[in-house]
């Protein structure tokens, strides 16, 4: 029996590069470091040969959903979606525009001020699930969304194909809509599986749109604002861009300037506290925005109103910018840990080979 093992043993001949091939043959392709790399071949950055995914995120009221429309009317139809069009509103829409494919992951809307290529309603009845499962509505968004993304694969197989045309970029942005209730989304298993689905596949940045007006009246809710920022910005490790909406209201460069002048806030914190007196929170607000200020050298941000369009181009060109953030952290990250796992493979296969040699050599 030994013989015939000795035997088998020095027929296979199993080597370290037999491992290192096997290795590479059996590794997950993930789409987004293929488009990096051949981004790179060419001497371009990734947002040149892949559309950008752009996540709009914030809280219910904030004006996600306006700004997702003032968003659309800056860009250019798809092919596919202007091919009903007469050839001047056709020609009009598409002439120095950049092109863009809208989403929707709100199950509980009623209506769309924009128009949306795919739309989680119709695939999702929300009343009919509220009604089987008996679910109250964040219940019902959230199995929504679950159910959704049971089938999330079919809708990033539609987004790579829209997204090119004869190997050529069809598309250059992707808009992605939420749920108001915002922990629905960032909070859950679907919305992690889906926010790490588009990464893998496209360059995607967080736009987490504020309610300006709010956050210039009280400190506390522009404090709450950021630290949801911050939450969101490590829970996802992606670039985040902060749009400050509703400028034409209430002017976005006040917040912009807390966040890049420390000494600015702690001025506006001390005439909060001489008109409110909460000295409890005043304390606790001073601590964390000396705890935040490094990280807002991390944050984009940008001031916009979804009602007028003022700063719409402004934010494209933030978006950019976030964009290559992601090519720089977010891909290398995922090649350090893609890395990682094939040397842990290698090495799992390394101790199984030598514990077969043993084998063998014992069985003598």
């Amino acid at each position: 029996m030994s013989d015939s093992l000795q035997s088998s043993f020095e027929r296979i001949q199993i080597t370290e590069e037999d491992l290192k091939k096997a290795g590479a043959s059996s590794e997950v392709k993930i789409p987004i470091l293929n488009k990096s790399s051949d981004a790179n071949a060419k001497s371009l950055k990734l947002r040149d040969v892949s559309p950008v995914c752009v996540l709009v995120v914030g809280m219910a009221g904030s004006g996600k959903t306006t700004l997702m429309a003032a968003l659309q009317r800056s860009l250019g139809l798809p092919v596919d979606a202007s091919e009903g069009m007469k050839k001047d509103e056709q020609a009009e829409s598409s002439e120095s525009k950049p092109i863009g494919y809208c989403l929707n992951l709100d199950p509980a809307t009623r209506l769309l001020p924009f128009g949306a290529s795919i739309d989680i309603r119709d695939t999702v009845d929300y009343k009919e699930v509220m009604k089987q499962h008996h679910l109250g509505p964040n219940g019902a968004i959230m199995t929504s969304l679950n159910l959704f993304s049971t089938k999330f694969d079919q809708v990033l197989s539609i987004l790579e194909n829209r997204s090119y045309k004869e190997e050529e970029k069809a598309l250059d942005y992707i808009l992605v809509d939420t749920p108001g209730q915002i922990e629905a989304f960032t909070w859950s298993a679907s919305g992690s599986i889906i926010t790490s689905a588009l990464a893998s596949s496209f360059p995607t940045v967080l736009a987490f749109v504020v309610d300006t007006p709010r956050c210039t009246a009280s400190l506390n809710t522009f404090m709450s604002n950021m630290l949801y920022a911050c939450s969101m910005f490590y829970r996802t490790r992606l670039p985040l861009v902060v749009v400050f909406n509703k400028c034409d209201v209430s002017s976005g460069e006040i917040c912009e300037e807390w966040m890049t002048d420390y000494e600015k806030f702690q001025e506006a914190m001390d005439d909060f506290v001489s008109s409110d007196g909460s000295g409890y929170y005043a304390s606790l607000t001073r601590s964390l925005s000396l705890v935040l200020d490094e990280f807002y050298q991390t944050l984009h941000r940008v001031s916009v109103s979804a009602a007028t369009g003022d700063g719409i181009p402004l934010f494209w060109d933030v978006v950019q910018k976030a964009a290559d953030d992601f090519e720089e952290d977010y891909v290398g990250d995922m090649k350090c840990r893609v890395e990682e796992q094939k040397a842990r493979q290698r090495a799992i296969a390394k101790e199984g080979l030598n514990r077969l040699k043993k084998d063998i050599e014992n069985e003598k």
